[in-house]
């Protein structure tokens, strides 16, 4: 692959997913952050998310943002990651600082740079289908640099849980306008979004550093500045000053407060149905364990080890027999 034209790709690997924990508790007590599980005993969420990320890009182009706290899950798994491409953030202050965090980073390297953002916390059947998605969200931003390129998953069954996205005027190079999104709809709502073509909310997205530091800008140019400072005083790697800066920020969230008020930017590129599913509770966990078996579930082992490493198709099933 030529890293010249690769994007950058991050995992967003930074949360704690609280709303897993009746699952991702391990025998001593610790919560277990989701993405340093497995889903069937293989390869775990983080490491998924990586192999997602260098179908679309080099080995060198895939960048992580970690939590602090999170070191002793995500030190043996990202051990062979590049100096500088693990970025550590001190404290949690919601999607948007942390991804603002990934952007200024890159944005110091190459500020024309495309960036494709990952979460770390989905379940793909498909992974080829989303591959390609990505190559046409890329194609979107190159032909049109200002945009946001979110990418739309057509949706397999009115689920509630989910985001959706409501498709504007479609434009001659295969994307879409952003009409409006929608949380968490009831059923009849549901149905009504997915007769209007509506998809779900994946959360991956493709961008350039220059656009999406732009976008901040607009509503957070302090946040910009105090953020700099500090990573210019800790030579660009996490430390006393990024810490110091940290405490001083108030949570910032990426679909609310940024996204909200970027609509004119925001274009939209619809994937086919993949398997896809964003493993963000309970439920949907044992919806993706019960439909597609924990045998066609299994993943690649890579030999790597966390500490403590829970299977949550074993937890579901567990937790199922208890109740």
């Amino acid at each position: 692959m030529n890293s010249a034209h690769s994007p950058w790709v991050v995992v967003l690997a930074a949360g704690s997913g609280t709303r897993l924990s009746s699952l991702t508790q391990a025998a001593d007590g610790a919560a277990v952050p989701k993405q340093y599980c497995s889903l069937a005993g293989g390869s775990t969420l983080l490491e998924d998310a990586v192999e997602r990320a260098r179908r679309v890009t080099s080995r060198e182009r895939v960048l992580a943002i970690v939590a602090r706290e999170h070191a002793p899950w995500w030190r043996p798994l990202l051990g062979h990651f590049r100096a500088g491409n693990v970025i550590v953030q001190p404290a949690n202050r919601g999607t948007a600082i942390g991804i603002l965090l990934c952007a200024l980073h890159l944005h110091a390297r190459d500020p024309d740079a495309v960036i494709v953002f990952l979460p770390s916390d989905h379940y793909i059947a498909d992974e080829a289908t989303i591959a390609t998605s990505l190559a046409r969200a890329k194609a979107a931003i190159e032909r049109e640099p200002n945009a946001l390129v979110l990418l739309g998953i057509t949706p397999e069954e009115a689920d509630v849980e989910l985001g959706y996205i409501v498709p504007g005027a479609a434009s001659q190079d295969d994307t879409f306008r952003v009409e409006r999104f929608v949380e968490k709809p009831s059923l009849a709502l549901a149905e009504q979004l997915l007769a209007q073509g509506a998809v779900w909310n994946s959360f991956i997205f493709a961008v350039t550093a220059r656009s999406l530091v732009r976008l901040f800008s607009r509503e957070h140019d302090a946040v910009i500045e105090r953020l700099l400072y500090a990573l210019r005083v800790d030579g660009w790697r996490d430390g006393a000053a990024l810490a110091r800066a940290y405490e001083r920020l108030s949570a910032v969230d990426f679909s609310s407060h940024v996204l909200a008020g970027a609509a004119s930017d925001l274009r939209l590129v619809p994937a086919p149905a993949c398997g896809w599913t964003d493993l963000g509770t309970p439920a949907r966990v044992g919806r993706c364990v019960e439909a597609l078996g924990a045998r066609r579930l299994r993943r690649r082992d890579t030999g790597a080890r966390s500490p403590l490493t829970i299977d949550l198709a074993a937890a579901y099933t567990r937790l199922q027999l208890a109740v």
